[in-house]
């Protein structure tokens, strides 16, 4: 694996374990948040090993993720989705206000096995 992917599959396993200890102590909407950003990264590095491109904007990196993973069978369908359905969790964490604005234990909880699926199924794919 080159090595800025190495460094960005880091990135994303660190902030997959910060997310566990967010939600162990009650911090839904980081739990929720990390949670997506690990992915976020984990699709960094599989868009540059596999690509040779760096995105930095979310916007960019779903829209490349999701065009070339389309028809790729090493991503079931829930990886294929994974990163618009958690983004939703930053934007609730980092915009949302009142009572709506909350993430659930449950909702973060469920996005950080997602997650870790996630980020399992892009290091299988660049292997």
């Amino acid at each position: 694996m080159n090595p800025i992917a190495n460094r960005l599959m880091m990135k994303a396993q660190k902030l997959l374990a910060n997310a566990t200890k967010a939600l162990e102590v009650g911090l839904n909407e980081d739990a929720g948040r990390n949670a997506y950003l690990a992915g976020y990264h984990a699709a960094r590095a599989f868009l540059y090993e596999t690509e040779g491109k760096l995105f930095k904007t979310h916007n960019g990196l779903q829209a490349e993720f999701s065009r070339v993973v389309r028809d790729d069978p090493r991503f079931l369908p829930e990886a294929r989705v994974f990163l618009s359905q958690a983004f939703n969790l930053k934007k609730i964490a980092d915009y949302e206000e009142g009572a709506d604005a909350e993430i659930t234990p449950e909702r973060a909880a469920a996005a950080i096995e997602k997650g870790a699926k996630f980020i399992q199924c892009c290091f299988e794919a660049m292997e």
